[in-house]
């Protein structure tokens, strides 16, 4: 399903900043090297993260997904002097290519790699988050909701990526589908916890913002 047509979505990006050089070369790269690249966030989607890091200007973030970095870099554009970004994947695989872009960029001594189940690794996080960005694997974003939700700072932001999943949250699901009844779970949970105030984006496939009250 398009929730926007591709005639769209060209001219939405053609009116956007253009993609930095090196993330190019990262796009590339993964496009080249990497097993499902789709899983990329992309030149729009990657100016929106970067867009709403620099307007934020968190001093700390936490990403669960790191995927080659491409996420994290954008996102590291807006952290302020001395913040920095906590990014948890669990393929130690894609590491050598996240940190070889990492090395290329001002950030690289504020990027902190982590390699492990995402859901062991932040409790062990002594930090207070103002910005965490989810695109990991779908049927464990409630989880990761509750795990960070008590370590954010008030106002902090939270962004969820792919909550539209291709238009299937609407359709009738599959008996063998666990991603999708996952993420009708989770929009609900976003919808109506307290703790928070949510608008969803028919962005690619799908971002929701949360802001913490």
């Amino acid at each position: 399903m398009d929730i926007v047509s591709s005639k769209i979505e060209q001219y939405i990006e053609d009116c956007s900043s253009d993609e930095p050089q090196l993330l190019k070369e990262l796009n590339q790269e993964t496009w080249q090297k990497v097993l499902n690249p789709l899983m990329l966030s992309g030149a729009y989607q990657g100016r929106l993260l970067s867009m709403i890091s620099k307007i934020k200007q968190p001093q700390t973030i936490l990403e669960i997904g790191t995927y080659t970095g491409y996420a994290t870099l954008c996102l590291a554009e807006g952290l302020v002097e001395n913040g920095m970004i906590h990014t948890i994947d669990i393929n130690e695989e894609l590491a050598q290519i996240q940190s070889k872009y990492f090395q290329k960029t001002p950030f690289t001594n504020q990027i902190k790699q982590h390699i492990g189940e995402a859901l062991q690794i932040i409790p062990r996080l002594d930090v207070k988050f103002d910005l965490v960005f989810i695109d990991a694997d779908k049927v464990n974003y409630a989880n990761y909701f509750h795990a960070i939700i008590n370590k954010m700072n008030k106002g902090a932001i939270i962004l969820s990526d792919n909550v539209l999943w291709k238009g299937k949250v609407i359709e009738p699901i599959a008996k063998n589908d666990i991603d999708t009844p996952a993420l009708v779970a989770y929009n609900k949970l976003l919808k109506e916890d307290p703790r928070i105030e949510t608008v969803l984006l028919p962005i690619r496939d799908g971002l929701t913002i949360s802001r913490v009250k």
